[in-house]
């Protein structure tokens, strides 16, 4: 009888055990959110909510949950994820401004680039310059003219500091050496509103933004960021700012998957091969590909070389920044 009953208490245990085991094996075992540090509707937003819907088979089948925190240039939706439990089911999609927060904002929340763990690098976007289709200029060449004879009242609009187009617009300034009057927005819509109204005169925008307005010629556009001109049919016989006159002239806006300090090993492994195995979706590639959006297919894709990408980032912008003496707070 007392055998009998050792028997089953081992079996109970062992079945505890293993329940355990299962449990801890199978993540995620609920919903995953990918927190998004801007507007919805906007270009990080849209890729954000494609790389849920691609990571959904390669999790096994569980619901990807996207979750807009904006403000503050990405900031705020970077600390939440920063102070969030480490367990692999808050995550962060989040762009340049990733690596430009520590410059821009003196007072961070969270410690660049020690608060997470590095999960992959997604894709890489050009961006555009574009202007009012009232501007006088047409092409870099009349823009250069234009500067030197004016000297200021010209403006250049973005979506706010921190923002890809603040960033781009900082590094066109720099390229141009002069200073423009900046005009900062609460996001890409309002800006680009104003640019095609001709309330503003210039915008460096991604090109997932404006390929509709520039097909619809409701702006002008002056040149690609970008090292090579683009193949999408709106952008194909447009120039590069660097062959444009602006030498070695190259901007992209970059997106990376990260998680908070901490989260395990095994769980940090399950994430990377499921964005790995995501970003061979065709579906996605196509979308991204329709925008002019590059899928990441390098080394970056691993969480070691994601981070030194980012680290590598961080002090080309810091310098960028700091010769701008623009800041945030």
């Amino acid at each position: 009888m007392k055998t009998t009953i050792q028997l089953s208490q081992f079996v109970a245990a062992l079945a505890m055990a293993c329940a355990s085991f299962s449990a801890k094996a199978e993540f995620p075992d609920k919903p995953v959110t990918l927190v998004v540090p801007f507007a919805a509707g906007g270009p990080s937003d849209k890729i954000a909510r494609d790389v849920a819907e691609a990571l959904r088979k390669p999790l096994g089948g569980q619901t990807v949950i996207v979750e807009n925190v904006g403000g503050a240039g990405g900031t705020i939706g970077a600390a939440k994820v920063a102070k969030a439990n480490p367990d692999g089911y808050t995550l962060l999609v989040h762009h340049i401004g990733m690596s430009t927060a520590p410059a821009l904002y003196r007072k961070l929340p969270y410690k660049m680039p020690d608060d997470f763990e590095y999960l992959g690098l997604i894709n890489e976007a050009p961006s555009v310059l574009i202007s009012s289709p009232a501007f006088a200029a047409n092409n870099i060449q009349e823009l250069r003219k234009l500067v030197a004879e004016r000297k200021e009242g010209i403006n250049l609009a973005n979506a706010g500091l921190g923002s890809a187009s603040h960033l781009c617009g900082l590094m066109l300034q720099s390229a141009l050496q002069v200073e423009l009057t900046t005009v900062p927005y609460k996001g890409t819509a309002p800006a680009m509103t104003d640019l095609m109204g001709s309330q503003v005169d210039l915008m460096c925008e991604q090109a997932t933004n404006a390929v509709p307005q520039i097909e619809g010629k409701k702006v002008k556009v002056f040149g690609v960021t970008s090292k090579k001109r683009l193949a999408l049919p709106a952008l194909v016989n447009v120039p590069t700012l660097a062959e444009s006159g602006l030498t070695d002239f190259g901007v992209s806006v970059w997106h990376g998957l990260y998680a908070p300090k901490g989260t395990p090993p095994a769980v940090v492994a399950k994430l990377n091969q499921a964005l790995k195995a995501a970003l061979k979706d065709p579906d996605l590639i196509k979308r991204q590909e329709a925008l002019g959006i590059s899928v990441i297919a390098d080394n970056r894709l691993e969480p070691a070389n994601h981070k030194k990408f980012v680290e590598a980032e961080m002090a080309r912008w810091a310098l960028v920044i700091k010769a701008a003496g623009q800041y945030a707070d």
